[in-house]
């Protein structure tokens, strides 16, 4: 069954009036350049129309030469400054038009950075997120191109009026037979011309997989797989198939394109031939003149193109409102958290107690809990360690804690206090936090660990770097911590490795100094031996702080103060590392694995057990 497709939320008017608000309350220029440009276009346009006629019925009224001469004249300047005066504002049209549209950009940036954890794992908010920045994606973009499409609509009507005060003389069936001729050709090359709009589903298919052999044989990451697997073949393979398909696809185009252009010929045909016929009967039986034919005739045919540019413009203007409805819809999107309506989170907060209230949550289209009915308490101060196989909903349960997930049942209170009630944004402000999955900011180590621009504490910087065991691999680097990491801006930026880059992560989090550290497997990319030597610092980096720390290698878990075996979304086992091995359950046998892999080295101890 074909699905139905979802009405826009706003129709065009409404989304003109968004703009045009928006114009008016940021950038009031931008409306008045749009109506001085569509006076000036179409005065342009109106004026070399009457040039000659006018000129010509000067010379067959036998008028005086200097009379011939100042007519001349009146009708160059008009041009001059009527051109002039477009080509100026068309110039300047720009710049307020490309600041509304950053504006929009900003705010649907904004939006990505700022929404609800949950809408990230929603397909249908990425998808929306990014039909909104195709609207924005360029000058000729719905979000700056709407503005081309208004002017040009005041244009037309504008010609439109000026050519009917001079069509009024005429014959009523005259101006009729353009207009019919000229709505019949929009509308055959509107459905003619919109095939490859019904069909850019198709187009599309074809275009992605020749851009996605494009991006996998330009991207460095792709060249040892294709050099070590001889992956050239199967590429080239994929290029030719999409390649013969696209050109198939584009002779389809073209077939349907020129019979839109044999319609057109003909309506023209039709148009053209009865205006000359009626024109030339006039001349004949009523005495037309030269001057009056040709501007009749000139008059006839300009306005069918502001006819028809009446039509094509709104019909630009309502495709553009569809892809513009898109991003309004985007950006009102619903939160399901509480920010700026939520309530203030206490001032100068340091002693945190999070509990998890009989907690289960379970993934949006997954069959079963992935936390189920889980209660824990984070007490001020307390180190605690999660550990478990994977699965075992550890990572999960971080995302609750820290407030990116609400639980599907139960509760996670601050203090006593539901944290769905606080303004979210300030309830992350309680946390320093090293995830699995982390963003390096294409800039220099000082601003990675500061994450700020302005105002960093350069000591406090070092001291971080200190604490997480960077400082000689800073020191190492060309510019010291004014080093670039990455080179996808800077030249000169340089490639950390897996385990540096998790130990500048780990000095960004000690940076922020919060009450409470998250420590999400923070040590995955280093050997047992840095890894070792992260832990001898472990106590000193959470003084004073509660901190939860996820680990596979369960060495690392006898810092903590408690220690927590998850399986299947449950607590199985809760102790300190001592007492969890005398207890001989699930975590002392995977402590009793691990030690063998280590001792006995690696994969046989992993075989015998």
């Amino acid at each position: 069954m074909k699905e139905k497709k979802k009405k826009p939320t706003y129709n065009m008017w409404q989304n003109t009036a968004y703009f045009v608000r928006a114009a008016w309350g940021n950038c009031p220029s931008v409306l008045l350049i749009c109506l001085l440009l569509a006076v000036a276009t179409a005065g342009a346009t109106v004026v070399e129309m009457l040039f000659v006629p006018v000129v010509l019925g000067q010379v067959e009224g036998h008028v005086p030469l200097p009379q011939l001469l100042a007519t001349i004249g009146v009708f160059t300047l008009a041009l001059l400054l009527l051109w002039g005066g477009k080509t100026y504002l068309r110039e300047n049209s720009l710049f307020g038009r490309i600041e509304l549209r950053e504006m929009i950009i900003l705010r649907i940036v904004n939006k990505h950075t700022s929404t609800s954890y949950p809408n990230l794992m929603d397909t249908e908010f990425l998808r929306a997120g990014e039909q909104a920045q195709r609207t924005c994606s360029s000058n000729s973009a719905p979000c700056e191109g709407i503005w081309t499409t208004c002017t040009d609509i005041l244009t037309n009507v504008l010609g439109f009026v000026a050519y009917l005060l001079l069509l009024t003389g005429l014959s009523g069936w005259m101006v009729a037979l353009v207009v019919l001729t000229t709505a019949v050709g929009y509308l055959v090359n509107q459905r003619l011309h919109g095939w490859g709009y019904r069909h850019r589903e198709e187009e599309a298919a074809y275009t992605n997989q020749m851009n996605y052999v494009r991006r996998v044989t330009t991207k460095r990451e792709q060249a040892q797989d294709l050099r070590i697997f001889g992956l050239r073949p199967w590429l080239e393979e994929v290029w030719d198939s999409a390649m013969a398909a696209y050109q198939a696809f584009l002779m389809r185009q073209e077939r349907v394109y020129f019979l839109t252009h044999v319609v057109d010929a003909l309506l023209t045909l039709l148009r053209n031939g009865g205006a000359y016929a009626y024109l030339i009967w006039l001349t004949l039986t009523q005495g037309l003149s030269a001057s009056q034919f040709l501007l009749y005739f000139a008059a006839i045919s300009g306005f069918t193109q502001w006819v028809k540019g009446i039509m094509e413009q709104f019909s630009t203007l309502q495709r553009q409102s569809l892809e513009i409805s898109k991003m309004r819809e985007f950006l009102e999107w619903p939160e399901s958290f509480a920010f700026e309506e939520g309530a203030p989170l206490p001032q100068g907060l340091k002693n945190c107690e999070i509990k998890l209230d009989h907690v289960s949550y379970r993934y949006p289209g997954a069959e079963k809990d992935t936390i189920s009915n889980l209660t824990f308490t984070l007490h001020p101060g307390e180190k605690v360690a999660i550990v478990g196989l994977n699965g075992a909903g550890k990572t999960t349960l971080v995302k609750l804690l820290c407030g990116f997930l609400d639980p599907t049942r139960g509760s996670v209170r601050l203090n006593g206090v539901d944290i769905r009630t606080y303004n979210r944004r300030e309830y992350y402000h309680l946390f320093s936090a090293v995830f699995q999955e982390f963003s390096v900011l294409d800039t220099n180590v000082a601003v990675n660990v500061a994450q700020r621009v302005d105002g960093i504490d350069r000591a406090r910087v070092a001291e971080c770097l200190e604490k997480a065991g960077l400082t000689q691999a800073v020191e190492a680097l060309p510019k010291g911590m004014d080093t670039p990491v990455t080179r996808n801006v800077f030249e000169d930026g340089v490639e950390l490795s897996g385990g540096q880059m998790q130990r500048l992560m780990l000095a960004r989090a000690l940076y922020r100094d919060a009450p409470v550290v998250v420590l999400d497997e923070p040590t995955a990319a280093l050997d047992p031996l840095a890894e070792h030597d992260i832990y001898m610092k472990y106590n000193s980096m959470t003084q004073g702080k509660s901190s939860l720390f996820i680990s596979h290698r369960l060495a690392s878990t006898r810092f903590c103060d408690r220690i927590l075996y998850m399986e299947q979304g449950r607590i199985a086992e809760e102790g300190t590392h001592q007492s969890l091995l005398d207890l001989g359950g699930g975590y002392a046998k995977l402590f009793e694995v691990q030690s063998r892999y280590y001792q006995e080295g690696g994969d046989e101890a992993w075989k015998r057990s």
